[in-house]
């Protein structure tokens, strides 16, 4: 049970990655997933170049925590390993196109970190 709870939350929370940073038809986002406020800070004129890679940096989290979730799906030992990057790809992301409205993602990251480090769930491990 907890095997498929971890497997399921890596997948879902990977998968929230795509969804927040794809371009949507719609304008009533509540923020532009898009606007780096740090690359804007040091002066980079906001182009397709930082739209695409922010959609480019969304897409390999969300890779890495699939791979993390079926990994930990079958219970192999590189789980948390690709958690890991995943969650560290994941603050990264976060940290350059930051919006307060990604403090729940960030949380969730520094959740998965410390999960690991603390070697929980011991099912897993």
């Amino acid at each position: 049970m907890t095997v498929a709870l971890v497997s399921a939350f890596l997948f879902v929370h990977g998968l929230v990655h795509l969804t927040v940073w794809l371009p949507h038809d719609t304008t009533e986002q509540p923020f532009n997933p898009r606007h780096s406020w740090a690359l804007a800070a040091a002066g980079v004129p906001r182009a397709r170049v930082v739209d695409r890679a922010a959609i480019g940096m969304a897409a390999v989290t969300a890779m890495l925590y699939v791979i993390a979730g079926s990994a930990a799906a079958v219970q192999s030992s590189g789980w948390a390993a690709a958690a890991l990057i995943a969650a560290s790809a994941g603050l990264l992301l976060k940290a350059l196109w930051f919006n307060p409205w990604l403090t729940l993602g960030v949380l969730l990251d520094v959740g998965v970190i410390t999960a690991v480090w603390a070697s929980w769930p011991g099912a897993l491990f």
